[in-house]
């Protein structure tokens, strides 16, 4: 059987697990546009069970892996790459393989499951993206590609609604565009800025990879796990900030921010150096908790359960031994003949806009950063036409915190201008 062949029958076999499901009413959520086209980790088991049963289940593993790897390797790009999705939910034993096969961003450069948007990006070439805004619902979506198509098959990657509060506001962040619910299984972390919107704090629904957490004696009281559903993230962990720099006077030019990224070190942009890199999304909120990580000597993690209820989860601060990646946003130049601030975007941004921004590492003597890595655009983001902006970011950021960095550019900021 060739290749093509096997492949049109996965497609046939996932054609008709949608049959079923709309039996069961579920085709109307799966198909809305404004779900996420980056399949979960794990295909429910009530879907997995008559396949199991079936003959793709039995083949041997090397000829399964020979037929993974081909179509892995030939499908480069979306739409296309959701095939490498459907072979991942025919079964367990495919869903293993298919997870080995596939490499993360840094890696490919490519974006296949949820896990994806927590890894960070290709080291070379950035990984582009552009974000829509909704000014009816106060909601921004993160698509996948170069600009939106004509035909509306954008690939949506996350998607955010800001909720203005007395004194905050906040931007939540899920994996679909019609639950923003923090107790929901599609809840990605949120942010929130400070009363005046000249500072905002990232909070991740994960602890980053070989993060450390440690309970401190403010936060004795456990819950159990019967008393909190497993769908509820366990807490709020505490990856960055973003600093915009007061400008009250009005006396110098555009706004001037920088990032503290608590969950990536200074070093990880060195020579050898590594950023954290999820490889999964805990299970449940009793998990988190049931199996404590080691605590690094002469650092030790910052929790604070500002809250107990379910509608807002404990926030911990997860804070490593070494020094946070500082991000800063590069120092346009004054044209004269336009009589504006520039910057050079190559091309993705075509809109002036006091949101328009790169960001570069902030490094200094002691660094041991090369003058090339120091002039590298870490994040870009820049508007493109009404409510449509570009967002391009590499590592050592991942695509859920450039969107929440580039989110804090949307907040309204009168004293920073």
């Amino acid at each position: 059987m060739s290749l093509k062949s096997i492949v049109c029958e996965l497609r046939e076999m996932m054609d008709g697990m949608g049959s079923m499901s709309r039996r069961g009413g579920e085709r109307k959520s799966w198909h809305r546009k404004t779900r996420s086209h980056i399949a979960p980790d794990q295909t429910p088991l009530p879907l997995l069970e008559p396949i199991q049963q079936g003959r793709w289940s039995n083949l041997p593993p090397e000829l399964l892996l020979d037929i993974i790897r081909r179509v892995e390797e030939s499908e480069a790009s979306w739409p296309a790459r959701k095939t490498v999705v459907f072979c991942a939910s025919v079964c367990r034993s495919w869903r293993v393989i298919t997870k080995e096969i596939v490499q993360t961003p840094e890696q490919c450069g490519r974006l296949t499951f949820p896990i994806s948007l927590k890894q960070p990006g290709p080291r070379e070439s950035p990984i582009q993206c552009f974000i829509r805004r909704d000014r009816a619902t106060s909601a921004y979506f993160l698509f996948y590609g170069l600009v939106p198509s004509e035909d509306e098959s954008d690939k949506l990657l996350l998607a955010a609604k800001k909720i203005r509060r007395a004194t905050s506001t906040d931007f939540v962040i899920s994996f679909v565009g019609d639950d923003f619910s923090r107790a929901s299984s599609a809840y990605v972390g949120k942010m929130r800025s400070n009363f005046l919107g000249t500072k905002f704090t990232i909070y991740d629904s994960q602890p980053p990879s070989e993060a450390t957490v440690q309970l401190s004696s403010r936060s004795s009281r456990r819950f159990h796990s019967k008393q909190v559903s497993p769908r509820v993230p366990a807490c709020n962990y505490s990856v960055g900030t973003i600093s915009y720099e007061l400008n009250v006077l009005r006396t110098r030019g555009p706004r001037r921010m920088n990032c503290a990224m608590h969950s990536i070190l200074m070093s990880s942009i060195e020579e050898g150096g590594t950023a954290p890199t999820p490889t999964s999304f805990p299970h449940s909120f009793d998990e988190q908790f049931s199996s404590p990580l080691p605590v690094p000597k002469g650092k030790d993690s910052i929790i604070d359960f500002s809250s107990t209820s379910l509608s807002e989860p404990p926030v911990v601060s997860v804070r490593g031994s070494g020094e946070p990646l500082v991000l800063k946003n590069k120092a346009p130049r004054w044209h004269e003949q336009l009589q504006c601030w520039c910057l050079n975007f190559r091309g993705r941004v075509t809109v002036a806009s006091v949101k328009n921004f790169q960001l570069v590492a902030a490094v200094g003597p002691s660094h041991n950063v090369s003058a090339a890595e120091q002039e590298r655009v870490i994040l870009q983001f820049g508007k493109i036409g009404k409510d449509i902006f570009t967002m391009d970011y590499r590592y050592p950021l991942s695509a859920f915190q450039a969107f929440a960095i580039c989110l804090s550019s949307f907040d309204t900021k009168p004293a920073c201008e």
